[in-house]
C-alpha cells in the first residue's frame, strides 16, 4: 500500500464505519480545533488540570475503538473534560467561603427545615450520576444560617465524587460544625445511574440514606417532628 511504502501507519477501520487515524494524526488533527483561548486558560489556576483531563477523554475514545478526529468528536475531549471540572467543582470549595458571615444571632429555638434540595452527583465507584432530594432540619442554638446556604452547602459535598452515605453525613456534620446546633438531620433520597443503566437495571429503585446528629439522634419526639415534617 501507499502508506507502507512511504513508511507511514495506514488508516484502521472504525467500529462505526469511519477510518481511524494513528494516534499522532489525530492529535495534530485535534490541536486544529483547539480554541485559541487555551493557552489563557491553561496559564490560569482553575484551568490548571484542563489539558490533562482533555488528554484522558482522548485517550478513553480511542480505547473504545472511536475515531476522535471525525467532526462529531473533534471537540468531545474538551468539552468533557470542561464538564468534568464543574462536576467536581465542590473540591476547589470551602464551607468559609460558601457562609461568607451568614451566620446570624437570633432569639430562635425551634426546628428549621428546608427539604427537597435538589442534589446531582457523581458515584465514585463507575463515575455515573445519582440524583434526587436533600431534607435538611435543625435546631438552633440562637444562631441560624441563611436558608440558601444550606442548598449551597449540599452543592459542595455533591459536586465530587461521592457514595450517598458519605455525602449524607458530610452535610450534616458541616452544618453542625458551622452552627453548633442542639440537633441536626439530613436525609438523602436519590435514584442511582449505577443500578438503573448497568448491573441490575432496577428503573424505580431508589436508596434513602439519614444522618441524625444531637437531639434529632437522641430525642425520639423531636426526630419524629423532623419526618413528619418533611413528609407534608
Amino acid at each position: 500500500m501507499a502508506c507502507q511504502a512511504a513508511g507511514k501507519e495506514p488508516p484502521r477501520p472504525c467500529c462505526n464505519g469511519y477510518s481511524e487515524l494513528p494516534s499522532a494524526e489525530v492529535r495534530r488533527a485535534l490541536a486544529q480545533y483547539r480554541p485559541e483561548k487555551r493557552s489563557r486558560e491553561e496559564a490560569a489556576p482553575e484551568g490548571g488540570q484542563l489539558p490533562a483531563l482533555e488528554d484522558a477523554y482522548l485517550s478513553i475514545l480511542e480505547g473504545l475503538g472511536e475515531n476522535p478526529a471525525r467532526q462529531g468528536l473533534l471537540l468531545t475531549p474538551r468539552r468533557a473534560a470542561k464538564a468534568m471540572q464543574f462536576l467536581t467543582k465542590g473540591y476547589q470549595e470551602t464551607i468559609e467561603d460558601i457562609l461568607n458571615d451568614a451566620v446570624f444571632d437570633e432569639d430562635h429555638d425551634e426546628m428549621v427545615i428546608v427539604k427537597d434540595i435538589d442534589m446531582f452527583s457523581l458515584c465514585e465507584h463507575h463515575l455515573v450520576p445519582f440524583f434526587g432530594k436533600v431534607h435538611i432540619g435543625y435546631l438552633p442554638r440562637k444562631k441560624v444560617v441563611g436558608l440558601s446556604k444550606l442548598a449551597r452547602i449540599v452543592e459542595i459535598f455533591s459536586r465530587r465524587l461521592q457514595v450517598q452515605e458519605r455525602l449524607t453525613r458530610q452535610i450534616a456534620l458541616a452544618i453542625t460544625e458551622a452552627l453548633k446546633p442542639a440537633g441536626v438531620a439530613v436525609i438523602i433520597e436519590a435514584s442511582h445511574m449505577c443500578m438503573v443503566m448497568r448491573g441490575v437495571q432496577k428503573m424505580n429503585s431508589r436508596t434513602i440514606t439519614s444522618t441524625m446528629l444531637g437531639v434529632l439522634r437522641e430525642d425520639p419526639k423531636t426526630r419524629e417532628e423532623f419526618l413528619t415534617l418533611i413528609k407534608n
